[in-house]
């Protein structure tokens, strides 16, 4: 090669990546290319260009303050947060791309996955994030309802049956319903209801709040369940704390119409408690006594009374009825429970048996031919004694209402007694003393008699018909005569009354 070629100039040596030597590199030491320092630098001038207001997420500091980082769970979490800045920023270059520079621009904040927050007064490790996030249900809000009038000229008049209007008032009149009826929350939906459908929501609403209604009231007023409800109960709470009971043990039975508990005796100011009560809780479901009606209504002792009662509180008037005719009977020493105390449907009564043991009902204790006689006597005799001496029908008398304790029959359950004046009382008899004699005939009692020897023995009337129909038909006259009496004797009484009330 000639010496002057080899001096000219090569321009194009300059050019060409074959024809120059490589420029000298700057020697790096290892520690440099490793440090967190630089990298968290650049990550940071990274950040800053592209969320020059959002606070950047510091893994290092982290660690620095102790974080554990062996903890797989704490790695993925701050792995996942490097992928959402990542994805955040690769979001905010594309909405920026998008926009350019028009003053009309689209936000892809919904899709954010780390959202900016401004720093607060409290401090770095206190961080409400009710304050962070976006409220969803502003975000999703359904749009509000056109303006309604004159919009201006060449525009559409918007009224207030506008289809579109009216679907969207009708959704928020949705929220007025009652709790019991679930509407939802409607985030998302630009819901619109037609007319016909919301009045169809709206009549089921009110029919659901009408049975819910129905049922809680059968749940709080209603006995039917071993008549304890919660009023109930806190009358028997009550009387525990005032100390008339000690305590209440259980259930000895359980009848259509009432429930009786066994209760230990207290004490009471005014009378002696006794150590074992029985504890009688009408129950307030009028299902039982609507076809008991007659053995109150026309009873005059309580006919004003019932006329002006609702049909809730003639229950209470059940238990104030058996109340009196224990009281008389105990006034003339027929044996049966002793009342110690009154309180709304709940009647306390003396406890007939022994040792938390009630006393076997007729029906079911087994005696001698003896005592079965004996007891058919003292059933005569106890019968004539509440017709002459009480003034009363017991109106139920059978052997499930008689019970054998201490060697004689004992009458219980006399809420339905009625006074021999009433229109139905002879009739309510003849059925008493048919119930007696089938009974102790059935038990071979010589000494039992028909059911018309035994009204006549017990009422003192001398009707000698000799077959039940006509027999009946003597006692319904009977009754007619009776019942015009009543009547008469009441005008007279209350004439006298207008007359000269003070001194009648």
């Amino acid at each position: 090669m000639e010496p002057g070629l080899a001096t000219a100039p090569q321009p194009w040596r300059d050019k060409c990546p074959w024809g120059s030597s490589p420029s000298p590199i700057t020697p790096c030491s290892l520690s440099d290319v490793m440090s967190e320092e630089l990298v968290k630098e650049l990550q940071q001038q990274e950040a800053s260009a592209t969320f020059p207001h959002t606070i950047g997420i510091d893994t290092a500091d982290l660690i620095r303050e102790g974080a554990e980082t062996s903890s797989d769970l704490l790695l993925a979490q701050m792995l996942q947060m490097e992928f959402d800045r990542e994805y955040d920023a690769q979001l905010r270059r594309e909405e920026s791309k998008l926009n350019g520079d028009s003053k009309v621009s689209i936000s892809f904040e919904n899709y954010r996955m780390v959202h900016p927050f401004e720093e607060s007064g409290s401090s770095e490790d206190e961080v409400d994030w009710q304050d962070t996030q976006l409220d969803p249900y502003k975000l999703d809000k359904p749009s509000a309802n056109p303006k309604r009038g004159f919009a201006g000229k060449g525009k559409e008049i918007t009224t207030k049956h506008d289809e579109e209007a009216c679907g969207r008032r009708n959704t928020a009149r949705m929220e007025n319903f009652g709790p019991e009826f679930q509407v939802g929350d409607g985030i998302g939906m630009d819901l619109k209801l037609s007319n016909r459908v919301f009045n169809e929501l709206k009549q089921h609403s009110y029919s659901e709040r009408r049975r819910s209604a129905k049922i809680h009231e059968k749940k709080e007023h209603s006995t039917s369940d071993q008549a304890i409800d919660s009023r109930t109960r806190l009358l028997l709470y009550k009387m525990v704390n005032s100390g008339v009971l000690d305590n209440i043990n259980g259930c000895i039975s359980a009848g259509k119409e009432s429930v009786v508990f066994h209760a230990s005796g207290g004490s009471l100011a005014d009378k002696i408690v006794p150590a074992e009560c029985a504890v009688k809780v009408f129950k307030t479901t009028l299902n039982e006594f609507k076809n008991r009606d007659k053995y109150i209504k026309d009873d005059y002792r309580f006919r004003d009374r019932f006329s002006k009662l609702n049909p809730r509180k003639i229950i209470r008037m059940w238990a104030e009825k058996e109340m009196h005719n224990l009281t008389r009977m105990h006034q003339v020493g027929i044996p049966c429970p002793e009342v110690v105390l009154l309180k709304k449907h709940i009647l306390v009564m003396s406890f007939i048996g022994q040792d938390h043991v009630a006393a076997p009902k007729l029906k079911d204790v087994q005696l001698s031919n003896e005592d079965m006689q004996r007891a058919y006597h003292q059933v005569v005799h106890m019968m004539q004694q509440l017709y002459t001496e009480c003034n009363l029908v017991h109106a139920d008398l059978s052997a499930y209402n008689m019970l054998w304790h201490m060697g004689k029959i004992w009458f219980i359950d006399v809420s339905q007694s009625v006074e021999p004046t009433h229109p139905h009382g002879l009739q309510f008899l003849f059925r008493d003393c048919k119930n007696v004699s089938q009974f102790f005939q059935k038990m071979g009692v010589a000494d039992a008699v028909g059911e018309r020897e035994l009204f006549n023995a017990v009422s003192n009337l001398a009707i000698t018909e000799e077959n039940e129909v006509d027999f009946l038909v003597e006692i319904e006259a009977l009754q007619k005569i009776n019942e015009d009496h009543v009547q008469k004797c009441g005008k007279q009484s209350k004439l006298k009354t207008d007359e000269d009330p003070e001194n009648y």
